[in-house]
């Protein structure tokens, strides 16, 4: 018989179970519901599954892949700039175009041509073949949809067009007025300033945005993509090398990422159910488990379908990065289901519990805790996730978390009446495989062979040894691994081996990448990648060319007010990754004019007027002044960075250009497009420790709350933080960057460090061993092998992504990967070789026999 609980008394610092006991309760009345009328429970979830998972009929209503509104900040600060920007500048593609004024990243089909065999594309036989490659663009029809600029299409290159200067008498960066800087790439040039050669040539055919003409954009920029590759191999060309890009592929090779990983999923329930069989299989033809496996997959698979089609219903976005949650739900599933297992066998071999309800009331006593621990933990993980300013993040969040609250739900009533109609089954004696009865009783008079292939022994008597005799890495445990790492050395040796885990971690951290690259978001195979591969190589030094507007109107022709200007935008070129001989400014022209005393701008009448002067000079600057007929309104002028070439570069131009800009006593606002995506650098470490901490503190309370030892939570709390920080490290050593990808596993890693950190604590501190190393080979005869069961699960639920092509799924499982390495490395190592040095600290009194702790939380999952 089970040793008696303690009696029930009042919460205090020892005893701290008083939310424990009525929820045990309650489990146990659940679990007799569910024996008592099972068939209402195993088929309410089947209809409610069918009837939510109609939903999936709104998915193509539902799917939000757009870059900048799933994977760029809420609120950030540079989607308001272009809204300025587009109200006080409106750009006019069909009459006055130019690439640098554009406020969006425009329309435009891009190619890059790179001459053969270190050779120069401004030489012969390079050169022909680049008109020859404009030409064919031209001829298919972008005469009709390109943008324009006083009547004319937009030369693709400065080289290109009449007007062009001579190839033999360059400069650079700047030629005869043009900016080459964006347009020749791999330049070499001579003792006196020449450009003597160029590795690379870029082409940029920019189209029309405004009214209709954007519709037929669209469709030849779509045109564009189908035919190139085929057009490209048409002509063949030998000196030139060919990568091409446009303002469509980013988009639309993210989209591609979801199909892509669509046949993973197949490969993924393959392993779960092999696995989950494996595990789960008995010799006994009776008391073959491999029905039971089979529902739990299946119940994961409910869940998902369920919880993804409620969200579909409620409106809620489906994202691309959603479609990592049903590999994680699935492990996580199939865990809940060997906990369950686990929990039946260890009552069914408890004497005078041969009625079913009260097995499944005992089962639900000890499995349904441990559920609920590891199910709170790891939705409230998931909501805390919601509070980010990624819209991506948002919905992975919402998605999985309310498909663990399914599974949570399916287990309990789904699989526990699966549990009961199999005990049905095995107390008729039924084969698991065809149910047809085994007579038992006629063993005797049966062969060995007939007694071996349907009651899974020759003898009874080896069968019952059978079904009481301990598992054998259970046995593992507790004879040779618990012993060898209790051994003082050993214990020495993994400290030592700790501290270096740590100081690898904590070094690791210190060398985190922000922000996602937006290369990453097409698979490894997309055509993009090369294009993107030859803009580092050759166009990387010049970067965005930086608009900075005066947001209101000022007194330009107070000479103060001028040299306020003045001052601020030599402290804006003053910054490391700006070259300010590159500047172009109206106002430094037009001053330049008055100072020469071509013009008098010395009152408000006399500046507004004689801008018309400026304007012939210089036209494009009409665009660069928002002028009234009395005052103007706004202006902007242009400063040119250079050497951004990483995402530390990008961050610190953000961070420096605006921090000048504030500085200012003019009102300035600095602005490019690209700045939308560079906005993810001012939140994305905020956000993650916000959610980080927040959801650790949760996990504390809800472990403080249901898990009744102090000294057990101090030791979960412990390894939370010790794995987030191994994860966050050892996730710069494998290349994976601080995104809002990388973020939400961060926040899973929580939930998952409580999974596997609590069973060996608590069972450590509740162990009746005199001794600390033997309260450790206890813990880990009792637990190590469930813990390394659901690793093992878990990993494999999410292993097939390696696989991906796309990096939001690799990244996907390599900090998974991470999270169930260290969290398992914790749980079966550190931990408890920590907790011998704490002796009899916070140990608690016995509750009942130790077997019994083998089944209180997550994890536990031996299917003996």
């Amino acid at each position: 018989m089970a040793q008696p609980r303690r009696p029930a008394g009042g919460c205090s610092c020892r005893n701290t179970d008083c939310l424990e006991r009525p929820l045990r309760s309650l489990f146990q009345g659940l679990g007799s519901a569910v024996a008592a009328w099972p068939w209402p429970f195993l088929l309410l979830p089947l209809l409610l599954s069918g009837g939510l998972g109609a939903g999936f009929l709104f998915l193509p209503q539902r799917q939000a892949n757009d870059i900048e509104g799933q994977f760029t900040p809420t609120g950030g600060p540079a989607k308001a700039e272009r809204d300025f920007v587009l109200r006080r500048f409106p750009a006019n593609d069909s009459e006055r175009f130019s690439a640098p004024r554009l406020p969006t990243e425009g329309a435009y089909a891009a190619l890059i041509a790179v001459a053969a065999d270190g050779g120069s594309v401004l030489e012969s036989p390079a050169w022909p073949d680049v008109l020859r490659l404009d030409r064919a663009v031209r001829d298919r029809g972008y005469e009709q949809v390109c943008a324009r600029s006083a009547g004319a299409c937009e030369s693709a290159n400065p080289l290109l067009g009449d007007a062009a200067p001579a190839r033999d008498n360059l400069t650079f960066p700047v030629s005869h007025g043009r900016f080459l800087g964006a347009a020749l790439g791999g330049v070499r040039t001579g003792d006196d300033g020449l450009v003597q050669s160029a590795r690379a040539l870029k082409l940029l055919y920019y189209l029309r945005q405004d009214g209709p003409a954007a519709a037929e954009s669209r469709r030849w920029l779509q045109s564009f993509l189908r035919d190139i590759p085929a057009e490209l191999a048409t002509l063949g060309f030998a000196s030139i090398q060919v990568t091409y890009f446009t303002s469509l592929s980013r988009q639309q090779e993210f989209e591609g990422n979801t199909k892509s990983v669509i046949p993973l999923f197949s490969i993924t329930y393959f392993l779960t159910i092999t696995f989950s069989v494996v595990s789960c299989m008995r010799l006994s033809c009776i008391r073959n488990n491999v029905w039971l496996a089979c529902c739990g997959v299946v119940s994961a698979g409910l869940a998902v379908l369920s919880s993804f089609g409620l969200m579909l219903f409620c409106g809620v976005p489906f994202v691309v990065t959603v479609a990592n949650a049903p590999f994680l739900i699935l492990g996580v599933g199939v865990d809940d289901m060997f906990i369950m297992i686990a929990s039946w066998e260890q009552s069914a071999r408890k004497k005078g519990k041969s009625d079913v309800r009260s097995l499944l009331a005992e089962t639900y006593a000890e499995a349904a805790l441990s559920v609920t621990i590891t199910t709170l933990t790891d939705v409230l993980a998931f909501f805390v996730g919601t509070w980010t300013a990624f819209r991506s993040v948002r919905s992975f969040c919402l998605y999985t978390g309310t498909a663990f609250i399914f599974c949570y739900v399916y287990t309990l009533t789904f699989f526990g009446a699966v549990l009961v109609l199999n005990h049905k089954r095995e107390q008729g004696n039924r084969h698991w495989l065809t149910c047809m009865p085994v007579g038992v009783e006629e063993q005797a008079e049966k062969s060995c062979l007939y007694n071996a292939c349907c009651i899974g022994s020759c003898s009874r008597q080896h069968l019952t040894q059978q079904r009481d005799s301990e598992h054998p890495m259970s046995v593992f445990f507790k004879k040779y691994y618990g012993p060898f790492f209790t051994n003082k050395w050993m214990k020495v040796l993994v400290v030592v081996l700790y501290g270096a885990y740590l100081g690898g971690s904590i070094y690791g951290c210190t060398q985190i990448r922000e922000g996602i690259d937006l290369r990453n978001l097409a698979s490894d195979d997309s055509y993009v990648i090369p294009y993107y591969d030859d803009d580092d190589k050759y166009f990387s030094t010049y970067g965005p060319r930086v608009m900075v507007v005066i947001t209101e109107s000022v007194d330009y022709w107070n000479k103060t007010v001028r040299l306020g200007i003045e001052n601020c935008t030599q402290n804006l070129e003053g910054i490391s990754y700006v070259d300010k001989n590159l500047s172009e400014s109206w106002l430094r022209v037009y001053t330049s004019l008055a100072d020469s005393g071509l013009i008098d701008i010395s009152t408000e009448t006399l500046f507004i007027n004689n801008l018309a002067v400026l304007f012939q000079i210089v036209p494009s600057f009409a665009w660069d002044i928002n002028v009234t007929q009395d005052k103007i309104e706004a202006s902007r002028f242009f400063i040119q960075t250079v050497n951004v070439t990483s995402a530390v570069d990008e961050k610190n131009l953000l961070n420096e250009l605006r921090e000048r800009a504030q500085q200012c006593s003019i009102p300035f606002m600095v602005y490019h497009p690209a700045f939308i995506y560079y906005d993810q650098y001012l939140v994305i470490v905020q956000n993650t420790i916000q959610n980080v901490v927040v959801a650790a503190g949760a996990m504390l309370l809800v472990s403080l709350l249901l898990i009744p030892n102090p000294l057990c939570c101090l030791w979960v709390t412990f390894a939370i933080a010790s794995v987030i920080v191994g994860v966050a490290g050892f996730m710069t050593f494998w290349n994976v960057n601080l995104d809002s990808i990388s973020m939400i596993n961060l926040v899973i890693c929580i939930g998952f460090s409580v999974d596997f950190s609590a069973h060996i604590s608590y069972a450590f501190v509740t162990s009746g061993e005199s001794s600390a190393n033997g309260r450790a080979i206890e813990a880990l005869s009792l637990l190590g092998y469930p813990v390394l069961q659901g690793a093992v699960s878990t990993i494999l639920g999410v292993v097939v992504l390696a696989a991906a092509k796309a990096y939001i799924f690799r990244t996907f499982f390599k900090i998974m990967f991470l999270v169930i390495l260290f969290g398992a490395l914790h749980g079966l190592l550190f931990i408890p070789v920590f907790l011998t040095y704490s002796g009899n600290v916070g140990r608690s009194p016995r509750n009942g026999s130790p077997k019994n702790l083998e089944l209180r939380f997550r994890n536990e999952k031996d299917c003996p």
